[in-house]
C-alpha cells in the first residue's frame, strides 16, 4: 500500500474521477507554483471505485476554484491547516467565467479584438452549458 504523508497547510482535492488528476494539475496552473504537490492516481474509492487525489502545500487562495468547478463541481476541496481539515469548500458552477475558456466562433468580436477578455455566462445550470457573452456561441470546449 502506498503511503503519502499528510500536509501541514494547504488543500486536498479529493474524489477526482480516475484519470483526470493530471488535467486538473495543468488547468489549475499547479505546474507554475513553487510548492509541494502530490498526485495520486487510481486510488481505491468506495464511492467511485477508483479516484485521483491531489495534495498541495500552498495557500488555496492562489487558485481559481471556478476553473475546478467547471471541470467537475463534484470534486471535494478540503482546506488543511496545522495538519487537520479546517473546512470543506463546496464547488459551485460560477455564473460568469473570464479568460478560462476561449470562444471558437470565428465571427466573434474576440477573434478580431485580441485584447478583449473571453467572457462566458452560465446559460443552463442543469446541463452545465456556458455561452459567450459577445456572440452567444455555446462553449464546446471540454476541460
Amino acid at each position: 500500500m502506498l503511503n503519502v504523508g499528510k500536509i501541514e497547510e494547504g488543500f486536498v482535492l479529493d474524489h477526482i474521477p480516475a484519470g483526470k488528476g493530471m488535467s486538473i494539475y495543468y488547468h489549475l496552473g499547479l505546474d507554475k507554483l513553487d510548492c509541494m504537490v502530490a498526485i495520486i492516481k487510481n486510488a481505491r474509492s468506495g464511492k467511485l471505485g477508483k479516484k485521483d487525489i491531489i495534495k498541495v502545500e500552498c495557500d488555496i487562495n492562489l487558485l481559481n476554484l471556478d476553473v475546478l468547478a467547471v471541470i467537475d463541481h463534484t470534486i471535494t476541496v478540503n482546506v488543511v491547516k496545522d495538519g487537520e481539515i479546517l473546512e470543506k469548500r463546496p464547488l459551485v458552477l460560477p455564473k460568469e467565467l473570464k479568460d478560462v475558456m476561449r470562444c471558437k466562433n470565428p465571427r466573434c468580436i474576440t477573434s478580431i479584438e485580441q485584447e478583449l477578455p473571453h467572457i462566458f455566462y452560465l446559460a443552463d445550470q442543469e446541463k452545465e452549458v456556458y455561452r459567450c457573452k459577445y456572440c452567444d456561441e455555446k462553449n464546446s470546449e471540454k476541460m
